[in-house]
């Protein structure tokens, strides 16, 4: 744990996040299988019914794409940053997280969060409303998930959400369950939550220049419920530009800038944008401040020669 700041870190894991938008099937696995061959820790997906504001491009639905690449890998860890609480039942969520973590051999990581982009439910007939309310919807969503995956019977009563003597079996293979991962930095709704059932707290990339006040938000949150902050790990999400020289970053900077556009991606107000050893000496300054777990967004969207890079020269000094 670090003394400075009350964090665990329990070691550093690094993971790739791929949007599965205008790749097909075989890219995919080929990436992941990269990914898993190089010894790094995770292969993250999203969960959209299309990319956003790409409607035209094609793009797999995640949980059966998580569910292709988990069964033709061996030890990969795979997730979703983050699922849509909208998209599934918890009931059957939990389920379906289950099975998948049995037939891994306990290799899902679960994601959540209370949805993103207002279009695709709008368009999809699937239930909307304001933050508070999907907040709310989430809040009783992580309620049923997690009394699910204890293997006992659930009841649960809720204004939306409804379950009687409902069995779950067998059980996860994780114990006490996967990791359950809470993406998001709102402190009047989010971070509660993370507080109270999270394994993970997932930094989002619009979230990255207020870092240091929102981890400390979710230090008062935990506080609040008397749960030990260390008990929660800290996963930052970020666009990484890695290059082997100086004149190859600038060349990948100016990719990255049309890619990921905007303060959305946090690119210019929390971006890893260097050499390898540049990149090692900021996460460590992150490693620091207690996160432990890194989820990249590569600038070149996984190719062989930046695995290579990333494994070789960054993954392996930690």
């Amino acid at each position: 744990m670090s003394s400075a700041t009350g964090w665990a870190a329990p070691g550093v894991d690094i993971g790739v996040i791929v949007p599965q938008v205008r790749l097909g099937y075989d890219e995919l696995l080929h990436k992941a299988r990269r990914v898993e061959e190089l010894g790094l820790h995770s292969f993250w997906i999203y969960d959209h019914l299309y990319a956003p504001m790409l409607a035209a491009q094609p793009a797999f639905e995640g949980w059966t794409l998580a569910t292709a690449l988990l069964a033709n890998t061996s030890t990969l860890r795979v997730g979703h940053l983050v699922l849509c609480n909208n998209f599934r039942h918890p009931a059957l969520l939990a389920k379906m997280a289950t099975t998948l973590d049995v037939i891994s051999n306990g290799r899902l990581e679960l994601g959540i969060g209370s949805g993103s982009y207002e279009a695709e439910h709008l368009e999809a007939g699937l239930p909307w409303g304001s933050f508070a309310e999907r907040t709310d919807r989430l809040a009783e969503a992580l309620d049923v998930i997690t009394a699910m995956f204890s293997g006992e019977p659930t009841t649960y009563s809720g204004t939306h959400y409804q379950l009687r003597e409902l069995p779950n079996l067998p059980p996860p293979t994780q114990t006490p369950r996967p990791p359950l991962h809470i993406g998001g930095a709102g402190e009047r709704y989010t971070l509660p939550l993370v507080a109270r059932h999270a394994d993970v707290w997932n930094v989002p990339t619009y979230a990255l220049g207020e870092f240091a006040a929102k981890r400390d938000a979710l230090a008062r949150a935990c506080e609040a419920i008397g749960r030990d902050r260390s008990t929660v790990r800290i996963a930052l999400e970020a666009v990484l530009v890695v290059a082997p020289d100086d004149a190859a970053v600038d060349t990948a900077r100016e990719q990255t800038l049309r890619r990921f556009p905007g303060p959305g991606w946090g690119v210019a107000e929390g971006g890893f944008v260097g050499t390898p050893a540049a990149i090692v000496d900021r996460m460590q300054s992150y490693i620091e401040h207690g996160v432990s777990l890194f989820t990249f967004f590569l600038h070149d969207r996984a190719t062989d020669a930046t695995l290579d890079l990333l494994a070789g020269e960054v993954a392996s000094k930690f």
